[in-house]
């Protein structure tokens, strides 16, 4: 990125190593996270793309048929089969929160019976299907992992729609805030101890649901917390380890967003919410910028401009035609000079409507090329 100027995109990613596409849903961020780490790895760059976007469409926007809960890299074959230029590695993978939560409690556990006895769990069964649903917790870790062991030169990684997204920022506070708080040192307890703080009423409650379920609940609880004792302070570790890489100055979110009123919203407020929580922001990147109208002109005047070329009814309908691009044009114009002006961004990264959806390795190529343009 040496030389690059300081407006471009390249010229703001210098030195990130950590580059995560936040922004509202339906606005193109998943194909702007892949055509971002794809543009980088065609420039020399080892670069990894990584989703935690429940609906895998990073796999189908790479021309995947899937992606695996490990890097995978895309064979050079590929991009040149479809004519595109690839000097270094793009590599891709969709993070599979249970299997990364899974893999954190073997890392932490002391032995093989301390981690079998988590893992068996029916309760940590259920909190970690619960934490694979919501995905922000594992996604970070993993994030953190193939941060701290591979060389990749950047990873990119894509998020959900911008209200989860700001779950995922949170996510390392709210752990530690569990770990280290007074609910869990109750069921640490020994047991008569825990039993007393409950109280009659909830002990009655759970000796109910034993008799109907056949399952002694808060015995499964007070197991399920006695085991995880010894990996609490590992996890503790880990998440505030997690929470220093958010805030790195080699990490930086790029907001993505489109023109239109309520996507811009979005925009404004994870911003908003970014600066409140000390995060470095890298690029504002509008898509899908109409930028075809009528140029200044007024329907009537391009009508007469067209006609000796076109005839006079083509003329007109031409001239129709672009009067109501024109006034998309006008509103993104608009939208895009009220985005800069509230978020303080002199040159946001415009890339323009496309007639067809990207589906394939040339289409993402030519998206990269108007994000590094």
């Amino acid at each position: 990125m040496v030389g690059a100027d300081r407006d471009s995109l390249l010229g703001r990613l210098r030195g990130k190593r950590i580059l995560i596409c936040v922004g509202a849903g339906g606005v193109g961020k998943t194909t702007t996270s892949a055509a971002l780490a794809l543009g980088l790895a065609a420039r020399g760059q080892k670069i990894a793309v990584v989703t935690i976007d429940p609906a895998k469409r990073l796999a189908s926007a790479l021309g995947l048929q899937e992606l695996s809960g490990e890097p995978r890299r895309i064979e050079p074959e590929v991009f040149a089969a479809q004519g595109v230029e690839m000097k270094g590695e793009l590599w891709a993978m969709m993070l599979d929160a249970k299997r990364t939560l899974d893999e954190i409690v073997t890392r932490l556990a002391a032995d093989e019976h301390a981690r079998d006895e988590i893992l068996s769990n029916p309760v940590y069964s259920e909190l970690s299907t619960a934490v694979a649903g919501s995905h922000e917790l594992s996604a970070i870790a993993k994030l953190y992992e193939l941060h701290e062991e591979h060389d990749f030169d950047a990873i990119v990684l894509d998020t959900p729609p911008s209200r989860n997204a700001l779950d995922f920022l949170n996510a390392p506070a709210r752990l530690l805030g569990f770990l280290e708080g007074r609910a869990l040192k109750v069921f640490l307890a020994p047991g008569g101890l825990t039993a007393r703080l409950f109280g009659r009423g909830t002990g009655l409650v759970f000796a109910i649901f034993a008799r109907v379920t056949g399952i002694d609940m808060f015995g499964e609880l007070s197991r399920f917390f006695r085991s995880l004792a010894g990996v609490i302070d590992g996890f503790g570790a880990r998440t505030r380890s997690v929470a220093a890489l958010l805030a790195d100055p080699a990490t930086t979110f790029l907001i993505v967003t489109s023109a239109e009123r309520e996507p811009a919203r979005e925009a404004v407020f994870l911003a908003e919410r970014l600066t409140e929580a000390k995060m470095q922001r890298g690029a504002l990147i509008v898509n899908r910028v109409h930028t075809v109208g009528l140029g200044g002109h007024s329907p009537t005047d391009v009508q007469g401009l067209l006609e000796p070329e076109l005839g006079q009814a083509l003329a007109r309908r031409v001239a129709a035609n672009l009067a109501d691009f024109d006034v998309l044009f006008k509103r993104d114009r608009d939208t895009i000079a009220g985005l800069s002006l509230t978020l303080s961004e002199r040159k946001p990264i415009l890339v323009p409507h496309l007639d067809q959806e990207i589906q394939d390795l040339l289409g993402l190529s030519r998206i990269a090329e108007e994000l590094f343009a």
